[in-house]
């Protein structure tokens, strides 16, 4: 008798989970969906393109293998940063060209997705980070680095930008 009522509040509580889960999902498709028929509105092509490339992300990544349809929280943020990586790439790569007008929608597309993500850390709070991680560790040469980044990427993943912590870790580890 005891064990169908354990199985029945399992189930109920994997039910209220999968809502919960569903509905973050919903969420952020939901916003998506919000903010583009306001910028259709208002005729705002540039805010329309960048919000219509996350859309297309969130559908691939509710397509691939494995995914049944569904994102997760960290789902999410790993395929907002990659395309906030990429638009980083391409504006540098445009400003290096003499490529303004190309350089002007980038921004604008990087400015849109940055509403989407979580706060990232500036650099003194990295570097504190860092020093944390590198004290913790005992480590204190440049053959470490290998070693520290691990760690480092684990810890502030979503929160920083790889490059800057590469460039703060073998600056901490070399001096």
């Amino acid at each position: 008798m005891e064990s169908n009522t354990i199985k029945r509040t399992k189930v109920v509580i994997i039910k209220k989970y999968s809502q919960k889960t569903k509905f973050y999902n919903m969420q952020l498709e939901e916003q998506i969906m919000t903010e583009m028929k306001e910028a259709m509105k208002a005729r705002n092509e540039s805010v329309l393109r960048a919000l219509r490339s996350i859309k297309a992300e969130i559908i691939r990544a509710k397509t691939e293998p494995g995914a049944a349809g569904q994102i997760d929280k960290a789902t999410e943020q790993k395929f907002l940063q990659k395309m906030m990586k990429q638009r980083r790439d391409s504006l540098e790569i445009f400003e290096k060209q003499g490529r303004e007008d190309l350089a002007i929608k980038e921004k604008e597309e990087m400015a849109v997705i940055e509403k989407f993500l979580p706060k990232q850390l500036d650099e003194a709070e990295l570097k504190e980070i860092i020093k944390k991680i590198i004290a913790e560790n005992g480590t204190s040469s440049p053959a470490d680095i290998g070693k520290i980044m691990g760690i480092a990427s684990k810890q502030l993943a979503g929160k920083a930008d790889g490059k800057v912590v590469n460039l703060l870790v073998k600056n901490l580890l070399t001096v």
